[in-house]
């Protein structure tokens, strides 16, 4: 996977992680210390996520490695559709007070698909340690920008934020199906 794709890919898998943290921003009186608490924990779980996605993916790699360009599009495809899909729900019961049971639960929730790119990784062989560092950066830097946001401006976005993250992943996902197809 080129570069330029690793960096629209993360782009694409940090769009949740950025919302919640606008959401965060809103919703919270956060200062610098809790927007980096935020982002570090964004971060580190997207970066550790395709790590272990990726260690699984080739524990399962000679079996499925024919398959391996539609599985990596149907993977891409279900996740943005999730995402897309989720951009639509409304948050009703958002808690306004700075919690690190939340903070946790909210780190592994936005990273799910960051697994599932980990084992599209393996299945297509590419390298882990650019993706990830890329991943948990990228995710580190729009958490942290997406608290200000909040606090500043976040209503103008509301849910937008996810459809872009999860259309970014579809056309990558059509993008890694073209190239082996073709």
């Amino acid at each position: 996977m080129d570069f330029i794709s690793i960096i629209f890919l993360a782009i694409g898998l940090a769009m949740d992680a950025f919302s919640v943290s606008i959401t965060r921003g809103l919703t919270l009186n956060c200062n610098i210390k809790y927007a980096l608490i935020i982002a570090v924990s964004f971060g580190g779980f997207q970066a550790l996520m395709p790590v272990l996605g990726w260690y699984s993916g080739i524990q399962l790699q000679s079996i499925i490695s024919t398959l391996a360009p539609w599985i990596a599009f149907l993977l891409l495809l279900a996740i943005g559709l999730k995402m897309i899909f989720e951009s639509f729900k409304t948050d009703e019961d958002i808690c306004k007070v700075f919690s690190f049971k939340e903070l946790l639960i909210l780190s592994i929730a936005t990273s799910i698909d960051a697994f599932a790119v980990g084992v599209t990784f393996a299945i297509l062989n590419t390298a882990i340690i650019t993706p990830i560092i890329v991943i948990g950066l990228v995710t580190f830097i729009l958490s942290f920008i997406g608290v200000y946001i909040g606090k500043n401006i976040g209503h103008l976005f509301e849910n937008k934020i996810e459809i872009i993250g999860g259309i970014i992943l579809i056309l990558i996902g059509f993008k890694i199906l073209l190239e082996n197809i073709l």
